[in-house]
């Protein structure tokens, strides 16, 4: 594979940068750069901005709203947000869903759903983990059965990132006992606002509330809320959690996060050097560094296998599994440049508005809240252990 850029991946790239220049609000980069709490307004403010351009839907068919974009577009697109400390796109809907949506749905599905998660409408939640059926997802004990022209749901999912702001949710539930527990799954549409839905917030480590619990109790939806196949919604599950598992590597978070660790530890002093001389440090940083260049490497190779056309399998799960130790690796490391001035966690600092006198140097503040944060990494979206039986199996024939 080429791994130099055409002249028009190029002109992409200036594209984008300048849009990001001439249309992202300073503001809201400075709360994504500080790590500040974003809200609602703020995410659906930069979704309708790229829907406005035609750039929410990057990887949809055109004739759904997408792009057209090719794989190195996309992955330009990204690399250019990140480093213009533009807030992500939050994926429950136009990059896990959708996808569902477009191969599995109907065309009444589509033609009701896709629009709305285009202008932000419908905001959504996923429905996928309960206690004790995370990494065995297969295990959820939720269950759905029809009635009449109905489907009714009991059940209970756990770790439901942004369920509390959340107007719609997507839910994995049992419709059968028979065979194996993977054929007895299905995939739901659910409003939140019916009745017997309850949301309780969980506040994770850092101290904050990303994540909930949701309670399904008789809770009744239509017959065609339902995603493809009654009992087949196994291979919808696992076909978005491809889409989820490659975007959570992160590369372009993690070597924008590198080189503020690079700049910060060449500040940073310990017993009376730089902490970028100190030799069991500067070992370790060189060590991920040499990692993230690895990783960029496959995942240009995997974005221009997808490029020519072939499909995506073990290779997100291995960019799953490096890219996650890496980006924790790097919040240890950060973590450890600032020393004591990093153990400081004030949940004020987070807030707008917010203009106090730091705790020691810039950038140490939010140490503390990254680095307990990125301990869920290797965990959701199938843990590494899991992604690991996957290459085992499904790679090596092991």
């Amino acid at each position: 594979m080429d791994l130099n850029y055409t002249a028009e991946e190029e002109a992409f790239r200036q594209e984008v940068r300048t849009f990001l220049q001439d249309n992202l609000r300073p503001s809201l980069a400075e709360k994504v750069r500080d790590a500040k709490r974003l809200t609602r307004e703020d995410l659906e403010e930069w979704h309708n901005l790229l829907n406005s351009k035609g750039w929410l839907a990057w990887h949809w068919p055109e004739e759904h709203g997408g792009t057209n974009w090719t794989p190195v577009e996309a992955h330009i697109f990204h690399e250019e947000s990140v480093y213009a400390n533009a807030p992500r796109i939050v994926p429950f809907g136009p990059n896990m869903l959708a996808p569902v949506l477009i191969k599995f749905g109907t065309e009444e599905q589509k033609a009701h759903y896709l629009p709305k998660i285009l202008t932000s409408e419908h905001w959504w939640c996923q429905g996928y983990s309960e206690p004790g059926s995370g990494s065995d997802l297969a295990s959820l004990k939720t269950e759905a059965v029809r009635d009449g022209d109905e489907w009714v749901i009991n059940g209970q999912k756990t770790w439901t990132t942004l369920g509390h702001i959340a107007d719609h949710i997507f839910v994995l539930a049992r419709t059968s006992k028979e065979g194996k527990p993977q054929e007895g799954i299905s995939f739901f549409l659910v409003p939140m606002d019916q009745p017997g839905i309850e949301v309780r917030p969980i506040i994770t480590l850092d101290g904050e509330h990303e994540v909930n619990e949701v309670f399904l109790t008789d809770v009744r939806i239509p017959a065609e809320n339902i995603v493809g196949e009654e009992n087949k919604g196994w291979t919808l599950a696992k076909y978005l959690l491809m889409y989820e598992r490659t975007g959570i590597a992160g590369v372009a978070n993690s070597k924008l996060a590198l080189d503020g660790l690079k700049a910060a530890s060449a500040k940073m002093r310990s017993s009376g050097r730089p902490m970028s001389e100190d030799p069991l440090f500067s070992a370790r940083m060189a060590k991920v560094d040499i990692d993230l260049m690895a990783m960029e490497v496959f995942n240009l190779r995997v974005v221009a296998a997808a490029g020519g056309g072939a499909a995506g399998g073990v290779e997100s799960s291995m960019l799953k599994i490096k890219g996650t130790e890496i980006r924790q690796e790097l919040t240890d490391l950060s973590r450890r440049v600032y020393g004591p001035h990093a153990l400081p966690f004030v949940p004020e600092y987070f807030d707008e508005g917010w203009n106090e006198e730091p705790v020691g140097p810039a950038g140490a503040m939010k140490q503390a809240r990254s680095y307990f944060n990125n301990r869920k990494i290797t965990i959701y979206g199938g843990s590494n252990e899991i992604q690991k039986n996957i290459i085992s199996k499904a790679g090596l024939g092991l």
